[in-house]
């Protein structure tokens, strides 16, 4: 699975078939959107059916009735456009730092994307507006905090709708400002008011959690290939042996995720001196080297699954009711409840913190001299009056610490809302931003460990026990880090190393080395 969403300049949405790729190329690298034909058409009908229920004054939830506890309250229909606009007003409750860009474009392409199914009942144009917002760049300012993540994420997508209606507050070209001046300076009209069936049309749905969600997805996924490179640099600086790796050994047991880093490890430690001197120095490592293939593995598993949820949920249509052409029916349903994802998300959360897991344990070897094969006290040249890397090791611990309370299942809560009418709900939101801030610790965790095997690698080559050649890419990765981290031969400020080595470890670029030597690298 060779993901590269920065390639993809234009995509077109249909509601069916949009991809992971496609869905980062527009959050995370600006692609442009447009909406198809067939879509535009399809929302048209569903819309001229909405207008007819309206008119016949069916009663159908939310075109004819209020919301929530509300649904028992007739609603006139010279009020339903009133009861559609009043709905984001009111459910504008968000708190907390607003989303970064790339989540809240990821939420008005999935948003738009849902739309476009042709069962909501809305006006194509919510949609098209919406793209000329991701092409344009006019980014609405929405809160983190106060999504259920039942009803879809209510407060987030009612934020992120006030701009389409001249109010709230956005983001264009980099200046926070009102949205009615960000829809200004991008030659976008606002809309004077929502009609029936749209307030609920915007605001039901799942984006919120899934845009987070689908970006810390992605950002766990090159943290898992990366655990992979950074372990194999490791094994160099501890002496690792190799036999763990063997294929034999992962095919009796079977899973797919396993055999892939074994493979891996193959490939990364193909042609190493210091590795190919040390095979016979003991019968077998510890756990955090021994079993990288089991733990790796089982988080390239967990990852596949989040995955595979992901992917559905993109094409999702997630509002209620829902306009169903054939038969003209319009059905109250529950496709707007979080649990498929909020599960998927939580899972994601404990997977990644599996990452930081095991690499902390490895920094660990390297830095006590009672564990690394030989490797002096913390890395260091001169102990006693230097630390060397022994807080470098500390700050990993507290990060892997704290993704263990994060990593608590945000599932297994739930607490009622709208007099008792929802009365379990998924916390999906709350679990994909935890999911998000478990990431940010695990990048940090492995750019500790990447800056560790270095020093471990240099001072390897000093001892000189074992030779001095690594494999071509490890030798490529540890002269990338040395370019902007010396060598640490006495204490110094160190912080300035690891931020450096954190924003490699965000950037992608130490991927694009590996893909340089190993083209498929998985």
């Amino acid at each position: 699975m060779i993901m590269n969403p920065s390639v993809i300049k234009e995509i077109v949405i249909d509601g069916h078939s949009l991809t992971i790729d496609e869905f980062l190329a527009v959050a995370r690298f600006g692609a442009k959107v447009t909406v198809s034909a067939q879509a535009l058409e399809m929302m048209q009908k569903s819309r001229d059916l909405a207008e007819k229920i309206a008119s016949e004054k069916r009663v159908a939830y939310g075109i004819t009735t209020g919301f929530g506890d509300f649904a028992r309250v007739a609603v006139p229909e010279d009020m339903s456009n009133t009861l559609s606009t009043n709905l984001i007003l009111s459910h504008c409750t968000a708190t907390g730092d607003p989303y970064a860009e790339e989540v809240v474009r990821g939420m008005l392409l999935l948003r738009a994307n849902a739309l476009c199914g042709g069962v909501s009942g809305v006006r194509p144009l919510l949609v098209t507006m919406m793209a000329e917002m991701l092409n344009k760049g006019v980014h609405p300012v929405v809160p983190q905090k106060g999504s259920l993540g039942a009803s879809g994420d209510l407060a987030p997508l009612a934020h992120m709708t006030l701009p389409m209606l001249g109010k709230g507050r956005a983001v264009y070209q980099g200046v926070e400002m009102d949205g009615a001046e960000a829809m200004a300076k991008a030659g976008i009209q606002p809309l004077e008011t929502l009609v029936c069936k749209e307030g609920l049309g915007m605001t039901n749905g799942t984006c919120a959690m899934t845009s987070v969600g689908t970006l810390a997805w992605y950002d766990s996924y090159c943290a898992a290939q990366l655990a992979d490179i950074i372990g194999s640099m490791t094994m160099e600086g501890l002496t690792g042996l190799l036999n763990a790796y063997d294929e034999r050994v992962h095919k009796v047991r079977g899973h797919k995720g396993q055999l892939d880093v074994a493979k891996n490890f193959r490939l990364l430690t193909e042609g190493s001196e210091i590795l190919s001197n040390c095979q016979n120095d003991r019968v077998q490592d510890a756990y955090s080297l021994r079993c990288i293939p089991q733990v790796h593995g089982a988080i390239r598993d967990a990852l596949e699954y989040v995955r595979s949820k992901i992917e559905i949920e993109l094409n999702a249509v997630t509002d209620n009711p829902l306009v169903f052409l054939d038969d003209e029916n319009v059905i109250s349903g529950g496709n707007f409840h979080g649990e498929p994802m909020a599960l998927a998300f939580d899972f994601l959360g404990i997977a990644c913190s599996e990452i930081a897991d095991i690499s902390e344990r490895r920094t660990e070897r390297m830095v006590n001299p009672a564990l690394s094969n030989g490797l002096t006290a913390f890395l260091t040249t001169e102990a006693g009056v230097n630390s060397g890397f022994m807080i470098v090791q500390y700050a990993a611990a507290s990060m892997v610490s704290e993704n263990k309370i994060y990593a608590h299942p945000a599932s297994v809560d739930s607490i009622p809302s709208s007099a008792n009418q929802e009365d379990i709900v998924s916390m999906g939101t709350t679990a994909a931003r935890k999911a998000k801030m478990i990431l940010q610790n695990t990048q940090d965790v492995l750019a500790d460990e990447l800056m560790t095997a270095c020093q471990a690698i240099d001072i390897r080559r000093r001892l000189n026990t074992h030779g001095q050649g690594l494999t071509p890419l490890h030798e490529a990765l540890y002269k990338h880090v040395r370019e902007k981290v010396a060598f640490y031969e006495i204490d110094r400020e160190i912080w300035p190393d690891i931020r450096a080595v954190e924003e490699m470890i965000r950037s992608g670029e130490l991927l694009d080395i590996v893909k340089e030597y190993i083209p498929d690298f998985e």
